[in-house]
C-alpha cells in the first residue's frame, strides 16, 4: 500500500472514530463486498452472510477506538467478520446437534423405530402445533439447555411438574411427527 493510499486510509478512519458518516459510509462502500464473500464462503447463506456482514460493520464501528495500526483496516474488518461467521456456524451446529440429540429420544415407543425424514424444518413446524405450555417447556429443555429445575424457577411450577409437562410435550410432539408427513 503506497504512503499516500495510506494516509487517505488514516484520515478515513480518523474521521469514523469521530463518529462521521460518510466516512463510515466510504469505508463501508470500500469493504462491504469483500467482506460479504467472505461471510458468504463460510454460512453458505445470503441472507445470513449479509446479517453477519452488518453487524460486523456495527461492531467495528463502536470498537474502532480499539483499532491498532498493526494490521490493515481491511484485515481488521475481516477478522471481526470471519470470528462472527464462526461463531454463528457454532451456533447452528449447536441447535442441529440438540435437534439430533433430540431425534434420538423421540422415537416411537411402540416399535422403538426412530421417526423417519426428521429434519429441523418438520421438528419447527411440529412445535408451531403444540401449546404454549408444551412449546415452552420443549424449547427451555432442548434448545435452550435449562435443567427441570431451573425451568420450575423460571415458569413458577415445580420441578416435577416440568418433568411431567416435559414428558407430556415430547410425546405429543413425537405423534405429531409420527402421524403428519407433511408436518
Amino acid at each position: 500500500m503506497g504512503t499516500k493510499t495510506k494516509n487517505i486510509q488514516e484520515q478515513l478512519i480518523e474521521a469514523c472514530k469521530q463518529g462521521k458518516v460518510n466516512a463510515q459510509t466510504q469505508l463501508y462502500d470500500m469493504y462491504c463486498g469483500a467482506l460479504y464473500n467472505t461471510a458468504l464462503r463460510i454460512l453458505d447463506d445470503a441472507f445470513l452472510a449479509e446479517d453477519v456482514m452488518q453487524e460486523s460493520f456495527l461492531s467495528a464501528f463502536q470498537h474502532l477506538h480499539s483499532f491498532k495500526a498493526e494490521v490493515s483496516i481491511g484485515a481488521w474488518l475481516k477478522r471481526i467478520v470471519v470470528n462472527r461467521s464462526i461463531n454463528e456456524v457454532k451456533k447452528r451446529q449447536q441447535q442441529l446437534n440438540m435437534l439430533s440429540d433430540a431425534q434420538e429420544e423421540w422415537t416411537d415407543h411402540q416399535t422403538d423405530q426412530p421417526i423417519v425424514g426428521l429434519t429441523v424444518e418438520r421438528v419447527q413446524r411440529a412445535m408451531e402445533t403444540l401449546s404454549d405450555g408444551y412449546r415452552i417447556i420443549i424449547s427451555l429443555y432442548l434448545l435452550e439447555g435449562y435443567d427441570h429445575e431451573e425451568i420450575g424457577e423460571i415458569l413458577g411450577i415445580s420441578s416435577s411438574t416440568s418433568r411431567s409437562q416435559y414428558s407430556r410435550a415430547k410425546r405429543r410432539l413425537q405423534k405429531v411427527l409420527l402421524n403428519d408427513n407433511s408436518v
